[in-house]
Order: structure tokens, then sequence, then C-alpha cells
């Protein structure tokens, strides 16, 4: 798909030979930022016959810069010849670099529709199937992947914010930290040379100018800390305004030479970020100011021996040393001993209950309950954690999936308890994946259905987990949850529902209906809501021939009750429930 380029001179031009992709460009073709002749060798004469180079005065050659005095001014960006070295500006294709990692600007989803256009067309279908594996990725964050029909090695893919000019701020610190996870993804795989385009997109309205002060900023700061792990850093332009933007820009941040720094020393913006590249906001900036200084009279008082326990206490009351705080300040502090004795309280009513249950064999139900605070940063970890993972082999389980919804349209979630293998199953991943598939519908009133069906035959996880699993989802798990339809409960299931309802919580597994008849299920969820296993079928048919007339009599009552004419079949088996 690729071929080399035959001569360097043809790349120095900007990299126009690789515009058609296929050409493969080593960092021998590209001219170092630090040459001295790369201003003369980036001026080609197949720009845009439109775009007016005037249009963008270049800072270096501006008369007033020479004029301007900068005595006594510092600059913030000192010449660095090793960083120099290390830094290239080129005209295409980022992934048409052999290099050993390049960067993709993509969406959320990470879909092909939305990436750099052409990076999947050169690489192939493997790397669609790799980024859908992977689970999206978060605006300001970075993935990577392997780089399968491309000369590099890798490819990191990153999320660029959309822009809003109320949040300005915002936009530029998402994309300063789209920069800087690219480069530390860099290193933490061992790699030393990056290509990178433009981290936005003409759909998210960013600005190019200002997207390309904060790409250049944020890379000379990471380069000053990280100069040792990288050999090389390739700045790559597709157009020509964003290519004469970067020309302009690199010498205020990459100065070559004390001219250009004293220059860039007038040329740069006001702000131009912390030690990383992002933005100052001062109204987050803590400040400190000295108590003031206040002369408060004292009374004349005769020495009093007191014993030392008794010191501290004075101190703490002592009305000089209030006078110098801020009563609206010191409300807000709560008393540490106050606290410690809340603790005490609460790990002790959770104690009250919690050596009864391990003793009767039920788990861990120890510590006290948490907090609404507490329970939404939890679930919030362990959200982040799911959407970053992937979790397609314990989907492959079939134990938790959507159904559809229920006789009165809310949504259904079906779990098999035959399919919860205890042995094989990795529990702590099984919780991220149950929070995941949770999360979008316990936004609203929702049911689930509990298949218990030969489900007695496997090992299944204790009380302790339960609460801790139920502490996850949240409190608006518990309000928003209608009712747990359980199908063919035995009497062990019933017995650890109530311990569920005795230790752990009375208020969601007081909602449990207990089903005997997949036709009495049916009267709560119809049946093409439903996806049911083979074995629930077949287990229902056992009991109804080997419980004999009196059970079909009552089957024959749940179809009357439940209504409607014809045929009930299960594609799968062929079971034909007759209705009257």
């Amino acid at each position: 798909m690729y071929r080399t380029v035959a001569t360097a001179a043809t790349a120095t031009r900007g990299g126009s030979p690789t515009d058609s992709g296929d050409c493969v460009v080593t960092l021998d073709q590209v001219p170092r930022w630090s040459n001295s002749e790369y201003r003369a060798s980036l001026e080609y004469g197949n720009e845009d016959p439109s775009f007016s180079n005037s249009y963008f005065p270049d800072p270096l050659t501006s008369k007033s810069g020479g004029e301007s005095s900068i005595h006594g001014m510092v600059s913030r960006f000192p010449v660095d010849h090793e960083i120099n070295s290390k830094t290239y500006l080129w005209r295409g294709n980022p992934w048409n670099l052999e290099v050993d990692a390049v960067v993709n600007s993509t969406n959320e989803n990470m879909d092909e529709a939305h990436c750099s256009p052409g990076l999947h067309a050169a690489a192939g279908p493997g790397l669609a199937e790799e980024c859908a594996a992977l689970g999206g990725c978060r605006t300001g964050m970075a993935k990577v992947t392997k780089a399968y029909d491309l000369p590099a090695r890798r490819v990191i893919h990153t999320v660029g914010p959309k822009y809003a000019v109320k949040y300005h701020t915002a936009a530029e610190n998402a994309l300063s930290h789209c920069y800087r996870s690219c480069l530390e993804l860099l290193i933490d795989n061992g790699l030393q040379s990056i290509a990178m385009g433009c981290i936005y997109t003409e759909s998210k309205n960013y600005p190019r100018e200002p997207a390309a002060h904060v790409s250049i900023r944020t890379v000379r700061r990471f380069m000053e800390k990280q100069k040792d792990k990288i050999a090389a850093v390739v700045f790559c332009t597709t157009t020509s305004m964003d290519t004469e933007i970067y020309k302009r820009l690199l010498p205020l941040y990459f100065p070559r030479d004390k001219l250009e720094e004293e220059i860039a020393v007038l040329k740069l913006p006001a702000d131009v970020g912390d030690e990383n590249g992002e933005t100052i906001i001062d109204e987050r900036k803590i400040r400190i100011k000295p108590l003031p200084k206040k002369n408060i009279p004292k009374p004349p008082q005769a020495p009093v021996e007191l014993p030392v326990s008794d010191v501290g206490l004075v101190r703490r009351n002592s009305s000089y040393l209030d006078s110098f705080l801020d009563p609206a300040f010191m409300s807000l502090i709560t008393d540490p001993d106050q606290r410690r004795k809340e603790q005490w309280e609460k790990n002790a009513q959770a104690q009250s209950g919690w050596n009864c249950a391990k003793m009767l064999g039920f788990g861990d139900l120890g510590g006290p309950p948490l907090s609404a605070a507490e329970e939404y940063s939890l679930h919030s970890r362990y959200l982040a954690k799911a959407n970053s993972v992937n979790l397609s082999e314990i989907a492959e389980m079939k134990i938790v999936y959507r159904g559809g919804v229920d006789s009165e349209g809310r949504p259904v979630m079906v779990v098999v308890g035959a399919h919860f293998l205890l042995r094989c199953l990795d529990l702590e991943r099984f919780v991220h994946y149950v929070v995941k598939e949770f999360e979008p519908i316990i936004q609203k009133p929702y049911t689930i259905v509990y298949f218990h069906s030969a489900a007695s035959l496997q090992l299944q996880p204790d009380m302790g987990w339960m609460r801790r699993v139920q502490q996850i989802l949240g409190r608006k798990h518990q309000r928003n949850l209608h009712a747990i339809y359980v199908l063919h409960p035995t009497f062990g299931l019933k017995a650890a529902i109530f311990a569920l309802q005795l230790f752990v919580d009375n208020v969601v597994w007081k909602k449990v209906v207990y089903v005997d008849r997949l036709l009495q299920l049916f009267r709560y969820v119809p049946r093409e809501q439903l996806t049911i296993p083979d074995f629930v079928f077949q287990l229902s048919k056992q009991m109804i021939d080997s419980d004999g007339f009196c059970d079909r009599d009552q089957c024959r009552h749940d179809l009357e009750v439940n209504g409607g004419k014809g045929l009930i079949v299960d594609p799968r088996t062929k079971y034909v429930y007759h209705r009257p």
C-alpha cells in the first residue's frame, strides 16, 4: 500500500508527495525545526491561490519587534537547542510518517466516521475492530491501539473538546490535556517518536489559531520535563492555513536563537499557561493572607497555676484567639471529636447485625452505611472504570442482559441464575459490567426478571457481596426499582431473600414477587418482551408433566386469567402453549 519516497528533497517541500497517501516518509526526510534553512524550505508553490500569506504576518519579520526594548523582561520560553533538534513541522498526513506513534483525532465512540479522514482506510479493517472493543474514550483522554498496515508502530486516539466561547477556558484545558495524554501514552508504551496532527475538527468549531497556541505550548512544556525520553515530535498540517499558522507560532515557543527569543518575549500572548501549558484561572488560586494585627488590651491578672490537662482547654477557649478568626469560616468546620463520635456510632450500629449474619454464613456485612455522597462517588468510579475496559467476555456469558418492557411500559433487566458460574467468573469485572448495563435503565422506574431455574445447582455469592453491589448501584436503583420477579424459586432462595430483607435492605428486597410458572410471569411481562433460555422452557414443561393434572389445571387457569387467543410458541424448543 505504501511506497518509499525516492529522495529527501521532495519531502522537504512540505510533504506534498504523501497527499495521495501512498508514500512512506522517514524522519530523515523531514527537516528539523532547528535547521536554519527551515523557513525557506516550507515555502512551496502549491499553496491555495485564494489564501494570502500577508494575512498572517510573520512576527519575526515585524519591524516593531527589533525596535522595541525588552530590557528587564525574562523569556518564558528560552532557547533550547536540544528540544528544537527533536521538533519537526511537516505538511502531510501523520500516518504516512514512519514513526513510533501517530495521533488520531476521534470522537467519544471512536467510530470510523468521526476519525481523521483517511487513517482507517490506510490502516485496514483491524483498526476499527480494535477501536470498537475499547469501549469509547472520554474528551481530553487518549487510548492506544496497534497500527496494523500503517508505517507507524502504534496509533494513539484522543478526543478533542467542543468549543463554545462561554466555556473557552474549559475547552483550552481539555485540548491541552489531549496533547499531554498522547505524549504520556507515548512514554508509557516505551515509544520515542510521535506525529501529531491538529486535534480539532471543523464540526467542533474550535478556532484554528487558538488551538495551535494550546498545542505548541503544551508540547513545549512537556518536552522540557521529558526531553530525555522523547526523540521526535512532528507537528503535521494538512492545509495551507494550518501550515502558515504553525510557521508563525513555532518561533514564539521554540525560538532557535537569541534574536527569536527576544522578539518572542514581545509577541507571546499574556496567558501562556502554567508549567503544563494549561490556562491559569485566577479565581481558583488559593490565597493565604496573614492574620490582622489587633491590639487588644489585656486586663491585669494574677498568675494562676493550672494543671497541665487544663492548659489546652484555656487556650482553646481563649477570646484572644477567637478575635482573629472569621466566624463564617469557623462555622463550616465540624468538630473532629464530633465527627469521630458519629463514625463510631455508625460502626456500632452496623456491627449489631454483622456478627449474627457472619455466624450464619451470610458473608461480611460489616461497615457503616454509606452516605448519599459516598454512594455517588463509589458509583461514579465504577462506571468510569466500566466504560474504559473491555467486558465482552462477561457479556457473552448472558448472565445479565436487557429485555423489552413490562406490561406497564417499564424497561426490563433479565438475570439468569444458572449462567452465574462463580468458579470461573471474576466478580470485580462482573460488578463493572452490572453497573454499565444497569446505568441506562435505573434513571427511571424499571423491572428485574430473575430466572432461578436450575440455579440451585450453582454456587451463589454471599450477602456481603450482594450488599456491596447494591451500594455501588446507589439509591437511584433502590428508588426506581419497581419489582423483582423471581421464576421457579426454591426454599433456599426464599430463605436467602428473607435474610437480605433482614440484614441488607428491607426496601429493595420487599419488592420480590415469586412466580412459579412461566404463564404467571407473562401477566407481568409479555412473552414477546423476553429472551428466555431453552432450559427454562424445558424445566417448565417437566414440572407440568411431573406434577400431574392439578398443575395442568393451574396452567389452564393461568391462561384464562392471562386472556387472549391463539398459541404461544417458543421458536427454539418448539414448545406450544395453548390459549383458549
